[in-house]
């Protein structure tokens, strides 16, 4: 059938609403430029180019800001205009990082509610670019929360976007398309064993829990140290699940490929450990520390047994801490065919038909080590299965560290129990440098002890905290930090985080009203 004339031609819009669309792309104009007022501040050239070639100075950030207020206004020829330096940013950007040392230079960037209003996420991502960066870091799954659609939603989690109004918004798709656009690479950044108070409330979810040997988990455990500390620390919104509990495995994996549904660049785990206590609960010193005491850590533990024998003695040693004399005698009659309790990578240090007196110490000491080995195994498992799985939708995984956080301290070991060394070196390392001595050489140090440990061909990216062009008491500039790193033969590096550099802003984010 042939399309007439009139079938071409819009639909006439009457006066009233011409008025009402315009006013409304003035509101928003306004309110983004309020939100933007931070950007209007005078700019000095040294935070405009610190130490960065890749940095864009103030009157290019300035003409990009006034170019998306007017696009927001319903200025389409601002609109074309924008999109042409935007893509030129982008391409300017690509070019200068291929040129520098380091091919990647990223931030970390926490989203909010009110980020899904028009033009917020231009005006993020537009500031990342401006500052040299290549690569953001989003924030998906931390304090219980997913970045995913109310809508869209098949995790245990609940949204961020809680609002009526935005449960259809998908935040984090628009992200990666905004910083696409931009010729930034957005990596999803998860949270990990740390599950948040969400999911501890759950009665359905109790027995996933991690607990430590007195039964606690790790929220009655803080709320515990905060009555010995004086100390209140039961805001904070730490509650780690046990590593082996197949249900939180399921429940982490469904999130995961909700995630991957987005197609982001990459994806970072996060909290790849068991939590920092305080005080002496700062040090694992003995066995009913470590938090292994859920079901199914425990059963996994005992599994390593290869003969009844060996078997009796982990659950005699788990349930008390340690092993007595008559737990030697009683293996024996139960067992007597058995000449020698097993469990896997037992290496026995003294013969059994050695004295109960000589044998016991010994024993003691071999199920602390296998205990110790078994908590530590059970984190970096847990990452394997993760980064499996975004790899084998040809995306990059990587993991965060603390380079200390696997270290001996006198007879124990630091609570966190995370033995980075042993992550997958087919993944990227992403140790977080935070040392503190006054200047970079403890940052340094903690980058050349990873790079010493990591395997062939393994790409370390450390994380720095800091100010551009500014020193703090904690620790040198950002710029200064970098410099300091620069004869390591690492290619990348990130800087925690875009709101601790912009704190106003984030605060204007974090707290608005939609």
């Amino acid at each position: 059938m042939a399309r007439t004339k009139s079938s071409c031609i819009e639909p006439e819009v009457p006066e009233f609403m011409i008025n009402r669309n315009y006013l409304r792309h003035r509101l928003t104009a306004i309110a983004l430029a309020t939100s933007l007022m931070h950007l209007g501040l005078p700019i000095s050239p040294l935070s405009a180019q610190a130490g960065d070639k890749c940095q864009l100075s103030t009157q290019e950030r300035a003409q990009k800001r006034e170019l998306l207020q007017a696009t927001l206004a319903g200025d389409v020829s601002a609109q074309q205009r924008y999109q042409i330096i935007i893509t030129q940013h982008a391409e300017r950007l690509s070019q200068c990082r291929r040129q520098s040392w380091l091919q990647t230079q990223a931030t970390w960037l926490r989203l909010y509610p009110c980020d899904s209003k028009p033009g917020m996420l231009d005006a993020l991502f537009d500031e990342i670019v401006n500052r040299g960066y290549n690569q953001v870091n989003i924030d998906v799954f931390s304090n219980g929360q997913v970045l995913l659609p109310a809508s869209d939603n098949p995790t245990v989690w609940p949204s961020l976007l809680q609002e009526s109004s935005t449960g259809q918004v998908d935040l984090l798709a628009q992200a990666i398309q905004k910083g696409h656009e931009r010729g930034l690479k957005v990596y999803a950044w998860l949270f990990s064993l740390n599950f948040g108070q969400t999911y501890a409330d759950r009665p359905d979810r109790q027995q996933t829990l991690a607990r430590n040997g007195e039964g606690e988990t790790t929220v009655s455990a803080a709320i515990k140290a905060s009555f010995t500390l004086g100390k209140d620390i039961t805001n904070v919104n730490e509650i780690f699940v046990d590593p082996y509990s197949p249900e939180a495995i399921s429940d982490y994996q469904q999130l995961v490929q909700a995630v991957l549904q987005r197609r982001p660049d990459g994806v970072l785990f996060d909290y790849i450990r068991y939590p920092k206590g305080l005080g002496a609960a700062s040090v694992a010193s003995k066995t009913k520390d470590l938090w292994i005491y859920g079901d199914a850590s425990l059963q996994t533990l005992y599994q390593r047994a290869q003969n009844q024998k060996g078997q009796e003695l982990i659950r005699r040693y788990m349930g008390q801490g340690y092993l007595t004399a008559q737990d030697l005698i009683a293996v024996d009659q139960l067992y007597p065919t058995e000449k020698e309790p097993l469990w896997q990578e037992r290496s026995p240090s003294i013969s059994w038909r050695a004295p109960v007196a000589e044998r016991l110490p010994a024993l003691n000491k071999e199920l602390w080590n296998l205990a110790v080995t078994h908590a530590k195994q059970g984190p970096v498992g847990f990452l394997a299965v993760a980064a499996a799985m975004v790899q084998q939708r040809g995306i990059a995984a990587g993991a965060v560290f603390f380079p200390e956080a696997n270290q001996k301290v006198g007879k124990g070991f630091d609570s966190r129990l995370q033995s980075w060394e042993q992550f997958p070196g087919a993944i990227k390392w992403h140790p977080m440098a935070y040392g503190v001595c006054g200047d970079p050489s403890c940052i340094v140090a903690q980058v050349q002890k990873v790079l010493a440990q990591a395997p062939a061909g393994t790409r370390v990216e450390p994380v720095l905290t800091g100010m551009w062009g500014q020193a703090t008491p904690e620790r040198p500039s950002l710029e200064v930090q970098m410099e300091a790193l620069r004869s390591l033969p690492i290619q990348g590096i990130s800087h925690f985080s875009f709101g601790w550099q912009e704190p106003q802003w984030e605060r204007e984010r974090k707290f608005c009203q939609l």
